[in-house]
Order: C-alpha cells, then structure tokens, then sequence
C-alpha cells in the first residue's frame, strides 16, 4: 500500500517447526541466537524468525499492545498480533455482542456471546491461538477515555495504542493520550470495500537493509520528514556488501493530518494530483459529518444531500481536480458506509499488524501516515499528509519538548483549550533529545511569544518491506 510498488502480508503466522539455524531475510540479516527467546520459542516462531530476525522477535516478545475496539479490523489486528507472539493484549470494547456480530465478519464470537461485553466474550478464544500472550478485557471505552485527560501515566505501560472504528475525536483523544506518553497511535476503520490507516510515530527511528549501492547514501534528509541518521556496512559471507541504513521519521497527531495540504510534489504536479483517490476528501468528510452528527449518514435525502456537500467541500479544500470525484464513486461508498466485510477488515487489520510489528523491531519504512484502500478498484495509496503549524486555535493541540518522565497535566478534555497549558503554540525544537529525535513533551512552562518552532513538510512514504506477498 504506497505510492510506488509495495508488498504487505496478511499478518504474521508462526510456524511449528523446531529449525533454529536460520537467517533472517527482509532486510534482517543476522544471528536468530537472542537471549530473551528460549529454545521453544525460537522452534515456535521459527518462520517468521526468518523473516525480521531473532533481535525483532524480542523485541516483539516483551511488546504490550493497547486494541480499542474489536469490530472486524480489531477482530483481525488481535488474531495478527497474538500469533506474532507479543507479550500482552489489551482489549477496550464492552459494547454487546449482537447477531450481526455472530453472523457478520467476526470470528472470535458464537451465538451463545450474544448480549455479553464483546472483548470479555472474545478474549479467551484469542488467547487459545497463542497461550503465551495474555489477551484480557481492560474495561470500557468511557473510563478510557476519561484516563486520557486524568491519568496519562495510564498509558505508559503500553509499547502501542491501536484504535479502531471510532469518530475522528474519539480518535483523536486517544491519540493525545499516546502522544503524551511517547507512545506509537494507530487508527483504523472500513466501510464496506473501502478502508483507511493512520499512524503517529511521532518521532521514530528504524533501520533498512539492503544491498550496497554504487551511489553513497547520504546523512542528510530525504524529505521534509524523513532523514537519514546513520550508514554502516556488513561484509557477507557471499562476498557482497550489505548496507544498514538508520533512518528518523516525524510525525503529527490526527487532526492536523486530517486537516493537512497534500505534499507539494503533488499539488505541483498535474499527473500525480490526478492520481489522488476519491476515497481522501470523503473519509474526511465522513469525519466531519461524524463530527456534526455524532453519527454516520443514514441513507435518507436530508443526509446524503449534506455528506455530498461535505465531500465536494473537501475536495477543493485539497484542491484536486474536478474530475476526481465522479457520481458512480460516490454512491458506491455511501452505500457501504457502516459495513463490514471479511476481505477489507482481513487486508486493513493485516497491513496495520505488519507496520506494527516493524515498529516494534524498528525495521523497515513505516507508514507515513495515511493508508487508504479501496476494494473495489483493488488499489492502495499511502499519502504523506503532515502538518506542523506554529500556532493552534482552540480546540488546540500543543507539543512541547521536555525531560521524560514528567507528568504533563490535561485539562478541559484531551482536545480542550488549555491541553499543554492552551498556549496554542507547537515547539519542535531546542528540546531534550531521545534518540536523535525530538520526543518529549514538555511542561507548559514556556512563553509563547518566544516560543522556537520548526515546520517540518510532507512527503510520500517510502516503500515497505518486500518478499512478504504479492504488491496490489
């Protein structure tokens, strides 16, 4: 799912088999001997060893996953990471179970589940594939989200927070909570043939390897959120020469990106805008409409009559092309707003686990930062969709850089006026550092009128991983 040729697969599947003398392929290439993996572990995840290598395997292993929600896309993204082996899953959803679910695209569930929490009701069957994980019920979505204003060390005991299936501000509050814990955010949902991924890393490290080309590769950036940090090379036994590349990504929060220009490679470029799918300026504005209505559109004249306004709203908000939006698309996807379907939710939920995997072994280019799919045209498309303004107008978003380990306190809500102290201001820069990278969120001690703010750009992803299936 990118700009340019990209191979995903459908989630990872450990193998049964007790060979430990591996190497690593996908751009892994090292020893598979680690010493946080015993010998079982290593016959039981020995295939997928063999694809990202023993260290990501590791690290994989101590990984604590949050999942909020367990729809379809959820349904798919536990199975995907309980196979992998992390170490714990925790599952928000106490909305019932009901027949549509039994009868619709989960797996988890059985007639008998029918009026229980749906995450209490599937736990223990996700835990039956992978015993070595701990699958559990961590509560319900309201005191979620009220720890996302009230407890943001809550949030800390997770490597990642995943939410599916949600309105852009309960999305968007979760995603708050994540970012002020350092913590990666994924979001996801799909209607019917179409689906969509957001990922905020914020600032995230990862290495690529690949064969030495005759070109050097620079420690420079590559695009306005993308450099390089370091190069190094390995001598292989088959005499050619590998090269680890350690690259940095930024990223920004939901509601900015939601809200972000296209990159200016794009907008500058006549073909490539035309290349922009319809399936953008509608998932935003289902968003809005979401955003109005506390609802998705019925399929009734009033409803359809205002999303058509909202959709042609955002498709000159973009500024794409007249043409980009057609009648036939369009009723296409209001008639499969609301649905699920087990191919969709099947892709999405697999190529959201295998970004995350990668982020969990800090391999390979992850996705920057939205992925959009559209079933019925079979065609995926990831947009770099950045924005880091220097100043925010309520409800504001701030992100102050500071020491780690201090408790930055919320108020008003995760999306309200004085989150980070309301001052509106982003700073960026001149900050304590994690990694190379600018991280951590700072105390709302700072002046906002000398407040040091660096604007980072946009640009396409890079393409993933390859030997995994077959690109689309």
């Amino acid at each position: 799912m990118a700009n340019s040729d990209t191979t995903m697969s459908n989630g990872p599947n450990p193998s049964n088999g007790n060979s430990t003398d591996v190497a690593a392929t996908n751009g892994a290439s090292e020893s598979t001997v680690a010493p946080g993996l015993s010998a079982d572990e290593m016959a039981l995840y020995d295939r997928q060893i063999r694809l990202w290598g023993a260290k990501a395997q590791e690290q994989i292993r101590k990984a604590k996953v949050l999942l909020v929600s367990l729809r379809a896309v959820g349904t798919e993204i536990a199975k995907n990471l309980t196979l992998a082996g992390i170490q714990e899953l925790t599952i928000i959803d106490n909305e019932e179970v009901t027949e549509d679910d039994i009868f619709g695209a989960q797996f988890f569930l059985r007639k008998e589940d029918v009026g229980k929490p749906r995450a209490e009701a599937a736990a223990p069957r996700i835990q039956e594939l992978n015993p070595r994980v701990a699958v559990k019920s961590g509560g319900n979505l309201q005191d979620l989200l009220m720890k996302a204003t009230t407890d943001p060390t809550y949030w800390t005991q997770f490597n990642c927070v995943i939410a599916c299936d949600h309105d852009i501000m309960t999305l968007s509050s979760i995603n708050i909570a994540a970012r002020v814990a350092l913590r990666p955010f994924y979001a996801a949902g799909i209607h019917g043939f179409y689906g969509y991924i957001f990922a905020d890393l914020i600032a995230h490290e990862f290495v690529v390897e690949r064969e030495k080309p005759n070109r050097e590769t620079a420690i420079a950036p590559e695009t306005l959120t993308r450099s390089v940090v370091s190069v190094t090379t390995r001598k292989e036994n088959n005499g050619k020469t590998t090269e680890i590349v350690k690259k940095a990504e930024m990223y920004c929060p939901l509601l900015l990106a939601n809200t972000a220009p296209l990159p200016v490679e794009i907008t500058s470029n006549r073909r490539k805008l035309k290349t922009v799918p319809p399936l953008l300026p509608c998932l935003r504005a289902l968003f809005d409409f979401q955003r109005e209505s506390n609802r998705l559109p019925d399929v009734n004249k009033e409803d359809i009559t205002r999303f058509t306004e909202l959709v042609k709203q955002k498709t000159a908000e973009l500024a794409l092309p007249l043409d980009t939006l057609n009648g036939e698309f369009l009723k296409s996807f209001i008639q499969n707003i609301g649905a699920e379907i087990n191919p969709t939710a099947a892709f999405v939920g697999g190529r959201l686990s295998e970004d995350v995997i990668n982020v969990l072994g800090n391999r390979e280019q992850p996705i920057q930062n939205f992925a959009l799919f559209d079933g019925e045209s079979v065609e995926g498309r990831i947009l770099s969709l950045f924005s880091a303004p220097p100043e925010l107008q309520p409800p504001g978003l701030a992100v102050y850089n500071a020491p780690l380990g201090n408790d930055v306190p919320l108020s008003n809500g995760a999306l309200g006026t004085t989150h980070f102290g309301g001052n509106g201001t982003m700073d960026l820069s001149g900050s304590q550092q994690q990694n190379g990278l600018d991280s951590a969120p700072r105390l709302p001690d700072a002046d906002p009128a000398t407040a040091n703010v660096r604007t980072i750009g946009n640009d396409n992803a890079e393409s993933g991983p390859s030997g995994t299936a077959p690109s689309y």
